[in-house]
């Protein structure tokens, strides 16, 4: 998913191993205070780019919210174990067919019961190319998806052949191919169910969404300034409040958030500004948090604009990445709060391998000029990196155009843009004609989720538009494999074929540097960066 601060497959046995980080710190004093249980805390957030509707939310702006709204089939525990929620099993021999059956007694927040229906409709609709989603592409592995959503010209269908409703609490999946990872996948959340009323008038339900989680929406969608959810009696998963409900604030700079959280006026921020690393420990005490997870941030570049689909340019992109020197970044300007990047899997995920962008990760200006040159040179003869000023961005991407104009001679600017909305509608609306920010937070704990939900041909997430068949086939290859063990050697190496084009340059890999409010207690935050929202207790009063 992509990150809107500073900064997404396996089976069970494979599981990232998250005990020692997945909640470290932040837990406060060991004195409990006594709970309010119907507690209301407030969660630093931005505007989400789009209104809600899973299958059109890939941003952490929406996606924050709908993953309190809504549970699909399986999620990850707080120590990055799969484990059921609405489903009470997902089932498959080949991995190819799958026979899913729902618990009973699940409903939507309007009281309307989740069937079999409830997740089949969502991806039809999710899936269909006229409703032009995100996200649609998540429903690739699913037999028919063709047919719904064809690389030109109308579907030819309204429904994937590969789901059919058994009764109200089974269905069956079939895929076009074997995919060895595929339960996982089911954890994102363009697989959510809908209720009925979504189809009635999708326009309105993306203002007042009504789920089938733990929390409900609470009022009016405020936009720019917040969004309250509260808790949803009837939720019957594993992972009930123990608050009363969230409001999620949303800030245009992260000083005036992280401000509110030393002031007690704001009482949990995931990611603090950089501009605070260095004080924000002594500043919140016990109430801090400082800890890898899975993401990182990287420069992409628009591999849909003739001037940098010339097969030279991968030169280019080689040789402006040797001219960064990430780890002087990350220790000087980023105040230790980002490692330096050596690939594009962090290390906390599964698959991550030591040195999987070569030497193309390592500073060295005289080369770094050289493959420029042998490239011929930048398209237009000067580099931008575009980037959002509500997401503490502004530090590195300056340090970065820094190191490219003085290592490279090459000119660059760090282009801001107001709000992360505004840099991810110019992203996916294909505008930009050289560098971007972007981020990525794991959807699952696992290499294929940064590599092929990015940088698959037509993949949602792929938002440089790059294509590379090399990449694609062994991609295809992973996803069939019989073994976990297999299928993560495969994704490796589709990883290791990135340095070739360098579509996007690797830069970090993220920590969350969080905190908390004296009005909360047992915050903790597992590596998807988020805090275990229905664990914050509130204390009373």
């Amino acid at each position: 998913m992509r990150g809107a601060r500073s900064a997404t497959w396996v089976v069970g046995a494979i599981v990232v191993a998250l005990g020692a980080t997945a909640c470290g710190g932040g837990s406060g004093s060991s004195d409990k205070a006594e709970v309010d249980p119907n507690g209301i805390y407030t969660y630093d957030d931005v505007e989400p780019q789009n209104p809600l509707i899973p299958t059109n939310t890939n941003e952490v702006g929406g996606g924050y919210i709908l993953k309190n709204l809504f549970r699909g089939l399986v999620d990850f525990d707080a120590k990055g174990n799969l484990r059921n929620q609405v489903a009470e099993s997902v089932e498959s021999k080949d991995n190819k067919h799958f026979v899913v059956k729902l618990k009973k007694g699940w409903t939507f927040h309007n009281g309307e019961k989740v069937t079999a229906s409830s997740f089949v409709d969502a991806w039809n609709w999710g899936a269909n190319a006229k409703n032009a989603q995100l996200n649609s592409s998540w429903f690739t592995d699913i037999k028919g998806y063709e047919d719904v959503h064809p690389e030109k010209g109308d579907p030819k269908a309204d429904k994937m052949s590969g789901l059919k409703v058994v009764n109200d609490n089974e269905f069956t999946i079939d895929l076009s191919h074997a995919v060895s990872t595929f339960k996982d996948r089911l954890f994102y959340d363009a697989f959510f169910p809908l209720p009925k009323a979504f189809y009635k008038d999708t326009k309105a339900f993306g203002e007042h969404p009504i789920g089938n989680g733990p929390y409900k929406q609470a009022g009016d969608w405020e936009h720019k300034v917040q969004f309250k959810v509260k808790k949803y009696a009837g939720y019957k998963g594993e992972d009930k409040p123990k608050n009363g409900g969230i409001t999620f604030k949303f800030y245009s700079k992260e000083e005036g958030a992280y401000n509110d959280l030393v002031s007690d006026q704001l009482d949990v921020m995931y990611q603090v500004p950089p501009s605070m690393i260095s004080k924000y420990k002594d500043d919140l005490g016990e109430r801090s948090v400082d800890q890898m997870f899975g993401g990182n941030t990287t420069i992409g570049f628009p591999m849909y604009d003739k001037a940098w689909q010339k097969p030279e340019k991968a030169k280019v992109r080689q040789g402006l990445s040797m001219a960064i020197d990430r780890a002087t970044i990350a220790k000087t300007v980023l105040n230790g709060s980002k490692d330096a990047a050596d690939g594009w899997v962090p290390k906390v995920v599964k698959g991550y391998k030591a040195n999987e962008c070569g030497e193309f990760c390592k500073f060295d200006a005289k080369k770094a000029k050289a493959l420029i040159k042998e490239g011929g040179g930048v398209p237009g003869g000067k580099m931008t990196i575009a980037y959002n000023t509500d997401g503490g961005n502004k530090e590195w991407a300056d340090a970065v155009c820094n190191d490219i104009r003085q290592n490279a001679g090459v000119p660059c600017t760090a282009e801001p843009r107001a709000t992360f909305q505004q840099l991810r509608s110019e992203i996916t609306g294909k505008k930009l004609d050289s560098a971007f920010r972007m981020a990525w937070v794991q959807d699952f704990p696992n290499i294929a989720n940064f590599i092929s939900e990015q940088y698959r041909t037509g993949a949602g997430a792929n938002d440089m538009g790059f294509s590379d068949k090399k990449l694609d086939g062994l991609l295809k290859q992973a996803d069939e494999a019989k073994t976990p063990a297999e299928a993560q050697k495969l994704y490796g190496d589709a990883a290791d074929s990135l340095r070739d084009q360098m579509p996007s340059i690797p830069l970090f890999f993220d920590h969350t540097n969080a905190g908390h409010s004296n009005n909360v207690q047992n915050v903790k935050f597992d590596t998807f960066r988020q805090a275990i929202w229905t664990d914050v207790e509130v204390k009373k009063k």
